[in-house]
């Protein structure tokens, strides 16, 4: 015969399982929903670039697998990227480590035995932190931009604006003078004609260009004319 703790002891225990089911329910829900993201998804150690998780799109779309990803550590990256963008990956782990709210940026990588790239666009912040409040693993969403082929209009436009805001934050870094000197340029004057226009010697706009060409990261004068017009000096 159970006695009334019996009976409590067997509702508890029922109780207790039924919650455990929901609780595996609830939790292949969310595995199934990670699964059909339409992005790379994945968490990484920060101290050492190791991944520790990801969806299965981004195990479909690289050729590795989550075990062979965390065991190639920084060398997975390296595998799967262009190498012109491979140091993103490096100061990514720098930008965090001097606590950085988040990264993002566009990068090429390529699936395990392609010889093609894909433009992805992607954005990285913190997602766990040590005792110290150091960053220890960071969560990442990557898009593949190549599969943005019903809105080609808007991808374009987009990135041009991108590229205009990047450019815009560059040209506040410039002082009045350089600027002053950086729409004469564009104008066409020479750097006789700018110096006589602002009453400056002809070696203190060539000094002011110098400056210019490195604060918009420029090489010569054909990209330093082709950023100005892009920022909007006509």
């Amino acid at each position: 015969m159970q006695t009334g703790s019996d009976l409590g002891q067997n509702f508890s225990l029922t109780a207790l399982q039924r919650e455990n089911e929901q609780l595996k329910d609830r939790n292949q829900w969310l595995e199934n929903i990670l699964g059909r993201v339409p992005a790379m998804l994945y968490c990484y150690d920060n101290n050492n670039k190791s991944v520790t998780w990801c969806n299965s799109y981004l195990s479909e779309a690289v050729g590795f697998s989550p075990d062979e990803m965390t065991g190639k550590g920084m060398d997975f990256f390296q595998d799967i990227m262009h190498p012109e963008d491979f140091k993103l990956a490096a100061v990514a782990q720098q930008s965090f480590i001097n606590n950085k709210m988040q990264f993002g940026g566009l990068a090429r990588i390529r699936k395990k035995g392609e010889k093609e790239y894909r433009w992805l666009l992607g954005l990285e912040v913190p997602f766990s932190h040590d005792k110290n409040g150091r960053v220890v693993e960071i969560i990442c969403a990557f898009l593949d931009l190549t599969h943005a082929i019903d809105t080609n209009v808007q991808l374009s436009t987009a990135l041009s604006e991108i590229l205009r805001r990047q450019n815009e934050t560059l040209f506040n870094k410039l002082t009045a003078r350089e600027k002053d000197v950086l729409g004469l340029a564009v104008k066409g004057l020479n750097n006789k004609e700018i110096a006589g226009s602002l009453n400056l010697s002809r070696y203190t706009i060539e000094t002011h260009r110098k400056n210019i060409r490195l604060k918009l990261k420029v090489r010569n004068t054909t990209e330093l004319m082709a950023i100005a017009r892009k920022i909007g000096f006509q």
